[in-house]
This record gives C-alpha cells, structure tokens and sequence, in this order.
C-alpha cells in the first residue's frame, strides 16, 4: 500500500508496450492502490493505446504487527487464492517489491513452475528505504527469486545473490 505501490508504478512506467497485458495484484484491505494503479494506467494509456491490465485481490497474508503463529494461518489462507489466480494468469514475469502480498503470489508462481503448469520468472526488487537490512519479504524470497534486487551497495555486499542496480526507484 502506498509506498510500495509508488515504488512499483515507477518500475513499470520504464517498461516497453510488450508487458502487456499487466496483471496487479494486491491485498483486500489495500484501500490505496486501486485508484494509484487506475490513475498510471490511464496515463499510461494515452502513450500505448493497446495498453492492457486486470486489477486482482487475495487476502492479506499479515497485517502489520499480527503475531507470528496466526499470520501462518493466514498466509496459507493467503496461498490458496493466489495459486487460483496465479494459474488463471499463468504470469511469465512476477515483478514485486516488498509488501506482504508479494510472498504468497511468488510461492504460488514457484509452485505452478515445480508442478510443470507453467514456470514464472520472479524479480523481487527490495525497496528503496531498506538500506541496511532486508524486509521479512525480502528475507524470504531472497531464496526464491530468480533475481533479487537492491538499492544500496551495502545490501549487495551482506547478500551476494542480490544484484546492485542503483536506486532504480
């Protein structure tokens, strides 16, 4: 929400035509991104006229300070929606940036390519504002994305997976 969808939005703004048709995915309670989303495309619009993009829900894995054992619930909850959705969109490219959401759409994403349907590159681009340590997020799909991402030289140096591109938001 908010910052996180800033953040990707500036992203996908550098992105050809040809990542099309875009596919949003955000937490039910997000009452922020929908109309950010909205408002980009609709200038982005006016630059690709073919410009395609379905907006999508799944129940947030974690609220922010809920405790560990029931966000497990939760997020298991959260797994099961976005492996329907993930198979429905059968995504080539999963491009995330840190909320809590991202987690449950990547495993299912990882899921889909171990279970031979349909195999997702999964760029995870850590945000901006964590400059010497990693989000939970990140912690997590540190392992289990294709390219992991971070804006900070330090960060690249604690975690050699990670690729240093610069401040890219």
């Amino acid at each position: 929400t908010g910052g996180h969808t800033t953040e990707i939005l500036r992203l996908l703004s550098c992105l050809s035509e040809s990542y099309s048709p875009r596919h949003y995915i955000f937490a039910d309670s997000d009452k922020m991104s929908e109309a950010k989303i909205r408002s980009f495309e609709q200038k982005r619009s006016k630059t690709f006229s073919n410009s395609q993009f379905t907006l999508n829900r799944i129940p947030r894995s974690r609220e922010v300070r809920q405790s560990w054992t029931s966000s497990v619930i939760t997020t298991l909850y959260s797994i099961l929606h976005s492996l329907r959705l993930t198979y429905k969109l059968k995504p080539d490219l999963v491009l995330c940036n840190g909320p809590g959401t991202c987690v449950p759409v990547c495993i299912s994403a990882l899921l889909l390519g171990l279970l031979g349907v349909k195999r997702a590159i999964i760029v995870y681009v850590e945000s901006i504002c964590r400059v010497e340590t990693l989000s939970l997020s990140g912690k997590i799909l540190y392992y289990f994305s294709d390219y992991f991402i971070v804006q900070w030289p330090g960060l690249k140096e604690k975690y050699p997976k990670s690729v240093y591109l610069g401040r890219i938001v």
